[in-house]
């Protein structure tokens, strides 16, 4: 059934003063605060009509009416007002992340954050499994006769090290073999290293032919045993602060889901080539945070996904505002990382 314009307006007067002030909302509230236009028996009738369309529910007898999943996902879709993020908000943003000189890895973890700290909710960033990842640079140092530091830097800021064997190489020809590997590596996936493909190419290497073979060896051994995706979160304890979650028992679950980071990596890999997704309560498949909103964005280099970055937080979210800002941090992400 389509919803008459007079039901959508107060539909959305309904969702505008609960995600405001998290309490269940009245027809005469919408009267004294909202100009409807029409009389608050009038609006009594039409919330009972959006009720029985699923769109709101009252959790008490005596009690108002809240958005339902499905009238949050109507809301979002149709209703919500787009957010301009304040000048001042983004320069912000881009002041803590592309002006100052950081490593990848303390670049993602800022993002994630400055995101919680201007949601005021939980924030995250997924960044892909090294196998799954491009190499962006590679290093090795010498540190005795018999032994190096290989240091491998992935496109989206992971950094894995492992220490290899040598053959009492010096600092100049491991950086001499260094180059060489950045340069046969670099972009390339790190699952599909063929050791054969970069021997052909080595004129030049011949007397350090076992050495570099070792080292691929070693990089194909390191990236099957490295194969989780790596999660950031930010401002766990934000979620001590919404009403939603005031009830000891109800706060105990959602903490114990964001403490679960495997599978709370595995239920935000889904999806991960979209550039954003909003999903509401119920929509979510795992139990725990059936009771939450997840925002995510991707964030790019050179048109690839290399991470996802949002927030969890309750249904009652002020979603333009969320999905402005997350926006806004996966385009400055994608600025930095390119």
């Amino acid at each position: 059934m389509q919803l008459t314009e007079r039901q959508l307006r107060i539909f959305q007067a309904i969702v505008d003063d609960f995600i405001q002030t998290a309490q269940p909302v009245g027809s005469r509230t919408l009267s004294r605060k909202y100009n409807l236009g029409v009389s608050s028996a009038t609006i009594r009738n039409e919330m009972a009509d959006l009720e029985e369309l699923g769109f709101i529910e009252q959790l008490h007898t005596s009690s108002g009416r809240i958005p339902s999943d499905e009238g949050y996902r109507l809301y979002v879709d149709n209703l919500m007002r787009l957010y301009k993020m304040a000048n001042i908000q983004k320069k912000s943003i881009r002041d803590q992340l592309v002006s100052r000189m950081l490593e990848s890895e303390e670049i993602i973890r800022q993002a994630s954050k400055i995101l919680s700290q201007m949601s005021d909710l939980t924030s995250f960033i997924l960044t892909p499994d090294f196998k799954a990842s491009r190499l962006k640079n590679l290093k090795i140092i010498r540190l005795s006769e018999t032994r190096a530091l290989l240091v491998l830097v992935s496109e989206s800021g992971i950094v894995k090290d492992l220490v290899v064997r040598t053959n009492n190489l010096s600092q100049d020809e491991l950086d001499k073999i260094s180059n060489m590997l950045k340069y046969r590596l670099k972009g390339k996936d790190a699952n599909r290293l063929e050791k054969e493909e970069i021997l052909e190419m080595e004129s030049g290497f011949e007397n350090y032919l076992n050495f570099v073979d070792h080292l691929i060896e070693s990089i194909g051994l390191h990236m099957n045993s490295s194969s989780a995706s790596r999660i950031y979160l930010s401002g766990i304890s934000n979620v001590l602060h919404t009403p939603e979650f005031s009830d000891v028992e109800k706060a105990k679950c959602i903490l114990d889901a964001l403490d679960k980071k495997d599978k709370l990596s595995i239920v935000l890999s889904e999806d991960f080539e979209k550039d954003i997704t909003v999903r509401i309560g119920k929509e979510n498949q795992w139990d725990e945070i059936k009771e939450c909103s997840l925002v995510t964005a991707t964030y790019k280099l050179n048109g690839r996904v290399i991470g996802k970055i949002g927030v969890i937080g309750p249904t009652r979210i002020n979603y333009p505002k969320i999905i402005s800002l997350v926006e806004y941090m996966t385009d400055t992400l994608t600025d930095v990382f390119s």
